[in-house]
């Protein structure tokens, strides 16, 4: 009984029965890229490869929290390149020259599942984004400003008019103008 009260609250709060951290949403991605694109390298379907990695962007941005979808958002293409660069050195190991296989696989790769790249990314900002990323974005720009007006209100001015310089024993002797003599009583 205790569980179905769990799950209905989060069911009614916004978000699904599980709600993903940043970094949870991120593994999401790169699992499910990294799954698509070892198959697709594997069977010879390039498809598999984009078609994985949208999937899990799209699941990725449903099942994360609102407080983490400005993570989310911004990691795709970092994610994309990670998962196609590990699944060319899994792929190319013992085929000749490794240095050359990923390179000609990457740039081969990246060329043709970049659309695949661009579909993912907007998918995640189209689904975070009445989901409150907007929110989060907000949020941001309001800590960075609030961290900015504070060193520039800290640093506005150096010069400290309302302490009192503070005076260590006595003037030296030569400091006094009563103890200093007329000029024309100097020899």
């Amino acid at each position: 009984m205790r569980r179905e009260s769990r799950a209905s609250r989060s069911a009614a709060s916004g978000g699904g029965p599980i709600a993903l951290t940043g970094r949870g949403g991120i593994v999401v991605v790169f699992g499910t890229g990294l799954f698509g694109a070892l198959f697709a390298r594997w069977f010879d379907m390039a498809i598999l490869a984009g078609l994985a990695f949208t999937v899990g962007c799209a699941l990725a941005a449903l099942m994360t929290r609102a407080a983490d979808l400005l993570t989310l958002a911004v990691s795709p293409p970092l994610i994309f390149f990670a998962v196609t660069l590990l699944a060319e050195v899994i792929t190319t190991m013992g085929e000749g020259s490794l240095v050359r296989g990923v390179t000609v696989g990457l740039v081969t790769t990246m060329a043709g599942t970049a659309p695949w790249l661009f579909l993912g990314t907007i998918l995640v900002i189209v689904i975070s984004i009445p989901r409150g990323l907007v929110t989060a974005f907000k949020d941001l720009r309001t800590k960075l400003a609030g961290i900015r007006l504070f060193e520039e209100e800290e640093n506005e001015n150096p010069v400290r008019w309302d302490e009192t310089p503070t005076t260590r024993g006595p003037r030296p002797r030569h400091a006094r103008k009563e103890d200093q003599l007329p000029h024309s009583e100097v020899d």
